[in-house]
C-alpha cells in the first residue's frame, strides 16, 4: 500500500508541474516539446529501444524522416501484410507514407473522423487490416512504453485491433518516464483526452495460466524513432 501511495504522489507532482509549466496551453496535446541536448536524446532513445525489446517489442531504429517511409514499406512486406490501416500524424507526413504503400501494392485504410453511425464500420475496416500505423505522442524510455492520444483521425483502434502495430515517435518526444509525459500533457490534456499506454504486444495468462500473445490486441509491436535529418 505504501508503494501505491508513492506512485499516486509522483503522478500528482507531475500534474502539478504540468500546470505550472503550461499556463497558456496546458490543453494542447501537440504543443512543441522542449528539445534536449543531442547526447541526452540519444541516451533516452537507446534506453527506450532496450526496454521495448525487453517487453517483446521490435525496435526498427533511429531514422531520418527520409528513411522512415522506405522502412515502413519494407516492414509491411516482411510481415506479409496486404492491408495497412493508417492514421494521421502528430508531426510526420502520413499521407506520403500511405502513397508509398499504395505504390508498393498495399491496400491502405485511412482513418478519418466519422459520424457515430459510421464508427463501427470504420472500426471493422481497421480491425481487418494486417497492420496499423500510428504516430505516438510520446515514448517512455524507462519502460519501453508508447503513449498515444486518441483523436478522430488517429483512433485507439489503430493500436489495439490489427495483429501488427507500428508506432512512429519523434526523438524530442521520447521522455524519461511517465511523470514527464504527464507533465507535458498537463492536467487539462490528461482530463480531456483518451491516452493509451502500450508496453509490448498484448498478452494474457488467462488460458491455463500460460502467457499467450495477441489474444486481446496486437501480436507484434514495432517502433521507429525519427531523428531530424538536419540535426
Amino acid at each position: 500500500m505504501a508503494e501505491l501511495h508513492k506512485i499516486i504522489a509522483s503522478v500528482k507532482d507531475a500534474l502539478g508541474a504540468g500546470a505550472r509549466n503550461h499556463n497558456s496551453h496546458a490543453e494542447t496535446v501537440s504543443a512543441a516539446v522542449p528539445v534536449a541536448a543531442s547526447a541526452q536524446r540519444a541516451e533516452l532513445a537507446s534506453t527506450f529501444a532496450r526496454e521495448l525489446e525487453e517487453v517483446g517489442g521490435n525496435f526498427l531504429g533511429i531514422l531520418t524522416a527520409a528513411e522512415v517511409t522506405s522502412r515502413i514499406v519494407a516492414l509491411a512486406g516482411e510481415i506479409g501484410a496486404k492491408t495497412v490501416a493508417l492514421g494521421q500524424g502528430v508531426v510526420s507526413d502520413m499521407d506520403a507514407i500511405g502513397e508509398a504503400l499504395e505504390r508498393a501494392d498495399f491496400k491502405v485504410v485511412r482513418t478519418i473522423p466519422v459520424a457515430d453511425t459510421e464508427r463501427a464500420a470504420m472500426r471493422e475496416r481497421v480491425a481487418n487490416a494486417d497492420m496499423g500505423i500510428a504516430e505516438a505522442d510520446f515514448a517512455i524510455a524507462s519502460t519501453g512504453t508508447l503513449a498515444v492520444v486518441s483523436t478522430g483521425d488517429r483512433p485507439s483502434s489503430l493500436t489495439l485491433l490489427p495483429p501488427a502495430s507500428l508506432a512512429i515517435v519523434q526523438i524530442d518526444r521520447v521522455m524519461a518516464n511517465l511523470a514527464a509525459v504527464l507533465a507535458e500533457l498537463g492536467p487539462g490534456g490528461v482530463a480531456a483526452n483518451r491516452l493509451t499506454l502500450i508496453t509490448g504486444p498484448s498478452r494474457t495468462a488467462d488460458i491455463e495460466k500460460r502467457i499467450v500473445l495477441g489474444v486481446h490486441g496486437p501480436k507484434s509491436i514495432h517502433a521507429i524513432v525519427v531523428w531530424p535529418g538536419d540535426d
